[in-house]
């Protein structure tokens, strides 16, 4: 059976609309809810379902993620295909492998993560992945809202790909402007 995968995302009530700043910084009138999504198991199952589906043939052996969302994906993308799961946590603002997880040299692995906006998530992991000896292999995210495709030097692919803008700071039209923003997400730093 093949969900659809836009009504799942409206029903669980993943996808917002207003005036948002996201974690990139930029602004957009839509915002994908990721704990919406993670809270609810069949909805998660069925991305995380198109993500195993799409890499079925491949060779992998561990699925990593960053947290938060990232790890609760890369566990649930990882028991669909039979691998162990890979959990990049943040430590004084660098993204790495802790709790003496350690990786065998050349360790193929497939990156996941839960909402592409920039790569910036996805290529952080990348580096702590790489920096650990691990090599990538692939990279997914379940919802795609990138205006332009990043590259991450590795085959790339989304469950479920929506066409989002988001605007700098200083390009924020006046229409979004009238809307008050609302500071969504989980990078404090931003």
């Amino acid at each position: 059976m093949v969900e659809d995968l836009g009504k799942l995302l409206e029903q669980s009530g993943a996808i917002l609309r207003g005036h948002f700043l996201l974690t990139s910084g930029r602004h957009s009138d839509v915002y994908f809810e990721k704990f919406r999504i993670l809270e609810q198991p069949q909805v998660l199952s069925a991305l995380c379902r198109q993500v195993a589906e799409h890499f079925a043939n491949e060779v992998f052996d561990a699925v990593a993620g960053p947290t938060t969302g990232g790890i609760i994906i890369a566990f649930e993308v990882a028991r669909q295909m039979g691998l162990p799961a890979i959990y990049v946590e943040t430590e004084n603002g660098v993204k790495m492998l802790r709790r003496g997880k350690t990786l065998s040299p050349g360790t193929r692995v497939l990156v996941v993560d839960d909402v592409l906006t920039t790569g910036k998530s996805i290529e952080e992991t990348i580096q702590a992945i790489r920096q650990a000896g691990g090599k990538v292999s692939a990279t997914s995210a379940l919802i795609d809202r990138a205006e332009s495709p990043p590259d991450f030097g590795c085959v790339h692919f989304s469950a479920y790909k929506v066409d989002a803008r988001s605007f700098a700071e200083q390009e924020v039209p006046e229409w979004l402007a009238k809307i008050p923003v609302t500071k969504p997400g989980t990078r404090a730093s931003i």
